[in-house]
């Protein structure tokens, strides 16, 4: 199969050629000729698998078919929503790439910067528009953007979308749209509320899935190297320059945590930068520009941050802390391993992470394999035996302590417990990212 054989115009089969693509992919392979026919469409496919190329080249094919006018102001006739920033332009780039022998315009807007340049472009007239959800709604209060014309709309990662909070956005802009259009949903996962938005959005939609709900790519290797916290940074500095890696993503919890990192990394003599959300977004696109350039070996990142990050060949991936979701920690490692190729996927696991461990496992429905480094052996305590003590089914109820307070409290009612306190991950995460997608 070529992407000719797929129906692509000269013109497209070119352009992907000139970007050393050969081959489609599953997920282009099953979703290019449905769109071209016009059908509206739910893909799940994991990151790395040519999901983008797979809605970009049709759409464009499909846009091309009518000549633009030259003199008049062009109506949008293609939106494509993503949830962050990161994935926004990296859309924007893969049509402006595949699309560049075509006659066609495209732009892209995003908040953390300056919006008087992208009404500017957005008044002369777009084809294909892609943005994030807050900073196309103030183009639409401002009224730089008509989107009664619309003829395709693709909501990409639509699961990280409604994770992140967007979805009364989401509703605004569909309210905007004309009812009569193609539709194209991409998630990860076919969740529940995944099922009810595209209930309401799509007409009898063609289903494209090339990957179970949660599995992790199978050309990445997943490695657990025990530790103790206090050694995380000295174990990563120490695997970073005794494997001689150039090119290393890691993950960091929080902000704090990124910088900090980033900086102590610099103090070992590698070449470090961090970003998350509170980094402007001038500096957030050098500091990726100068990653995937080698000008920085280590790029420290937030989840948020790091959501959409498409990095060819990028050879390591390294959770410096456990993610909270574990779902999350299949999207970190797969940044690696990415359309094919090998990767290796590292996290540094302290016993303070143990349980978040176990319920990686269990989301991935497999072992992750665990290997202490000479000289970096976690406390007597928390040696890899532990932590495979520690799995489901071989866990020993710790012996409960309480102190005097508690057991005062317990004489007037069991007080709330840490878990029932601050068990309110996902409204902090939209909060987290509506902060800082409309920032």
């Amino acid at each position: 199969m070529s992407f000719q054989n797929l129906g692509l115009r000269a013109e497209l089969v070119r352009a992907v050629s000139e970007k050393g693509y050969d081959t489609p992919t599953p997920i282009q392979t099953q979703a290019i000729p449905l769109v071209l026919a016009g059908r509206d469409l739910m893909g799940s496919a994991q990151t790395g698998t040519g999901k983008t190329a797979g809605f970009t080249l049709p759409m464009l094919q499909r846009l091309a078919k009518v000549e633009p006018p030259k003199s008049s102001r062009r109506p949008v006739r293609a939106l494509v929503v993503t949830p962050t920033r990161e994935l926004a332009a990296q859309v924007a780039d893969s049509v402006s790439d595949y699309g560049r022998l075509l006659s066609l315009r495209s732009t892209v807007v995003f908040g953390g910067v300056s919006i008087n340049p992208q009404k500017q472009k957005l008044i002369r007239g777009v084809d294909i528009l892609v943005a994030t959800p807050g900073r196309l709604l103030d183009h639409v209060s401002q009224r730089s953007v008509d989107l009664s014309r619309v003829e395709l709309l693709v909501l990409d990662e639509a699961d990280r979308m409604l994770d992140m909070g967007f979805i009364h956005d989401i509703r605004k802009l569909l309210a905007l749209l004309p009812k009569q259009k193609q539709t194209l949903l991409f998630s990860a996962t076919f969740s529940d509320e995944i099922k009810k938005l595209a209930n309401g959005l799509l007409e009898s939609p063609a289903l494209v899935e090339v990957a179970r709900r949660n599995t992790t790519v199978e050309a990445i290797e997943q490695v657990i190297h025990p530790v103790d916290k206090s050694r995380k940074r000295e174990l990563l500095s120490f695997l970073i320059g005794s494997q001689r890696w150039q090119q290393v993503l890691v993950f960091s919890r929080t902000k704090h945590g990124a910088n900090r990192l980033a900086t102590q990394l610099i103090s070992d003599g590698i070449n470090a930068a961090a970003i998350h959300g509170n980094k402007s977004q001038g500096a957030r696109t050098r500091a990726l520009a100068d990653f995937k350039l080698g000008k920085v070996q280590v790029l420290v990142a937030t989840d948020i941050a790091a959501r959409g990050l498409d990095i060819d060949q990028l050879p390591h991936v390294v959770n410096f802390d456990l993610p909270n979701v574990p779902e999350d920690y299949v999207h970190r490692i797969g940044r690696t391993g990415r359309a094919g190729r090998e990767g290796e996927a590292i996290s540094l696991v302290c016993v303070d992470e143990l349980k978040l461990l176990r319920d990686i496992e269990r989301v991935i429905k497999r072992e992750i394999p665990k290997r202490v480094i000479n000289g970096f052996e976690p406390d007597a305590s928390i040696k890899a035996e532990t932590i495979e003590r520690g799995r489901p089914g071989n866990r020993k109820k710790p012996q409960q302590r309480f102190s005097r307070k508690a057991r005062a409290q317990s004489a007037h009612g069991a007080p709330k417990t840490a878990g029932q306190r601050h068990n309110r991950p996902s409204s902090r995460r939209v909060m987290i990212a509506r902060e800082e997608e409309k920032s």
